[in-house]
């Protein structure tokens, strides 16, 4: 019987201290994972604001490209020319 109230003790004494740490550790952790995911969050709704604009700029550089694609064609048209 003595063993055992000497088993208990340890438990107490090391043991338990030992988890309450532990779990600590580990809840510390989860809090900065939380903190760290708000961050994200936050910022990924500030990015969507960004993107109200995105059809207009999308339709912006086609044009631009098919301006380009139109000089460089001529461009070559003429280079073909003065080589051919």
């Amino acid at each position: 019987m003595t063993l055992w109230w000497i088993g208990n003790a340890v438990l107490l004494v090391v043991v338990v201290p030992v988890l309450v740490a532990l779990l600590n550790r580990i809840l510390a952790a989860a809090e900065r994972i939380r903190g760290a995911s708000d961050d994200i969050l936050d910022g990924g709704v500030a990015l969507t604001g960004e993107l109200d604009d995105l059809p207009e700029s999308l339709a912006k550089t086609e044009r631009t490209i098919d301006e380009v694609a139109t000089g460089a064609v001529r461009y070559a048209g003429s280079v073909a020319k003065l080589l051919g």
